[in-house]
């Protein structure tokens, strides 16, 4: 199997987290980049025996979680060669919707997995809104309903919010023009580079820049840092549909679509290959994780030996036949976050497959 974070959990309530796969033994270099083995300096030395694989058993706490950031100590995830990380956003708020919870029942843990709150986006928000003068919006009606939607945003990545699609918009906006001078040399970068997401530790680097505007990396296209933030601003609106802003909802952009292989080299036979498109709440930065071609392939909360009050989510249906009744018939339980018991119930049809004479 690739190597992935795995969880065990108990009857007796012991619970451990380690990582899954296999792991070399990495002589003279970590792994990170590539790195030539012809001088002998680099080579694999056998793998990493069980004992010498990152792991937490039974924390004191106890509570384990993972968002995809580094969850051991840095000595002790170098032996794997992982120093890059997705940020810790997520699995904060997963860590505290854990804590708050003195015994934790299905439906708290139900309730952390669909936590839609923005809590990474609030000092972005709050930015926004102080780069949103009075000046700058009598410069521009938009602007003024730009703002008027932040102000309103509701705190949550909510299908039917416009402030989140604009905060979350004018960050990633943003990021590209504060990189970008920064990046010229290494030449050859597409337009569209996605800037803050081939980086995961961009986050705190883009604050810092933004917060402290130092005058040496302003971007040469700019007077100011005031100019720089509002371009972001304008570049955020132009690249909206017609319409009022407020019309212009996160679930509008945020609409999952679950393909079928097939579907996409012969498009039409999405009609019956394919998900339901829907827009959705969430986003990568918080417990509920949901883009467009990107979000939990299934949820579950269950505990062992009481698997009977557990739920079970996954985004398409138990059947593989496309004509069958039941091929989608999960989905609107995936998307809707409402619980179906984890167990099965009674038999509705059975396929067997008989070997031939």
């Amino acid at each position: 199997v690739p190597v992935l974070n795995v969880f065990f959990a108990d009857a007796g309530g012991r619970i451990a987290w380690t990582i899954l796969g296999r792991v070399p033994r990495r002589v003279g270099f970590d792994g990170v980049v590539a790195g030539s083995w012809a001088d002998g300096s680099r080579r694999w030395d056998g793998l990493l025996p069980p004992e010498e694989m990152p792991q937490i058993v039974d924390p004191g706490s106890g509570r384990l979680w993972n968002g995809n950031n580094r969850s051991a100590s840095p000595e002790m995830m170098e032996k794997i060669g992982g120093r890059i990380h997705i940020h810790g956003a997520r699995a904060r708020q997963i860590r505290d919707g854990l804590f708050a919870v003195e015994k934790a029942t299905v439906e708290d843990m139900r309730r952390i997995q669909l936590d839609d709150r923005a809590l990474f986006l609030q000092r972005w928000r709050d930015q926004l809104l102080g780069v949103l003068t009075p000046e700058a919006v009598a410069a521009d009606p938009r602007r003024g309903e730009m703002r008027e939607a932040v102000e309103n945003w509701g705190g949550r990545a909510a299908a039917e919010s416009a402030g989140y699609r604009m905060v979350r918009g004018y960050r990633m906006y943003l990021s590209q023009s504060v990189f970008q001078p920064l990046l010229t040399r290494c030449g050859g970068l597409p337009e569209d580079f996605p800037y803050l997401f081939a980086f995961h530790a961009a986050e705190e680097p883009l604050w810092a820049v933004v917060t402290q505007q130092p005058a040496h990396l302003l971007n040469p296209e700019y007077k100011s840092w005031q100019e720089q933030f509002l371009a972001a601003v304008d570049t955020m609106l132009a690249q909206l549909p017609p319409g009022p802003v407020q019309e212009r909802t996160w679930g509008e952009f945020n609409t999952v679509r679950i393909q079928h292989p097939v579907s996409q080299a012969v498009p039409f036979l999405g009609r019956w290959l394919d998900m339901p498109r829907r827009p959705m709440s969430g986003d990568a930065e918080m417990p509920r994780v949901m883009t467009v071609r990107f979000g939990p392939t299934l949820r579950m909360v269950v505990s062992p030996g009481r698997e009977q009050e557990g739920y079970f989510h996954m985004p398409g249906g138990q059947s593989g036949h496309p004509l069958s009744e039941h091929y989608a018939d999960g989905f609107d339980a995936w998307a809707e976050g409402k619980p179906t018991p984890f167990l099965p119930g009674p038999a509705v049809k059975t396929l067997r497959l008989v070997p031939g004479t």
